[in-house]
């Protein structure tokens, strides 16, 4: 049986509650540590770690994701990559990917 907790944030050192329900949810996740960080805390760190900073830029600021072009392998058009091509490999425009199950 689950019992309403008080654990102290390792961040902001305030005390916040671990419920019932989140032990519950803890569990059924195979969750084996209880939380260090408090929501506030805890939602602050992911929005942190979802802005990384550019190198030699500000935290907490967005860089751009870096896009490379290539010609599609199949239908010749522009391809728009998250990678950089090495060539010994076909690369694919968004609708050709799309539409060969095989690629993915």
């Amino acid at each position: 049986m689950h019992v309403d907790e008080m654990l102290v944030c390792a961040d902001c050192g305030r005390q916040f509650a671990f419920t019932a329900g989140e032990q519950k949810f803890y569990e059924a996740k195979g969750f084996a540590n209880k939380p260090t960080r408090c929501v506030d805390c805890r939602a602050a760190r992911k929005a942190m770690r979802a802005t990384t900073a550019a190198p030699g830029g500000e935290p907490g600021v967005a860089r751009p994701r870096e896009t490379f072009h290539a010609t599609c392998s199949n239908c010749g058009g522009a391809a728009e990559l998250p990678f950089q091509p090495r060539g010994d490999k076909p690369v694919f425009c968004r609708d050709c990917f799309g539409a060969k199950p095989s690629y993915r």
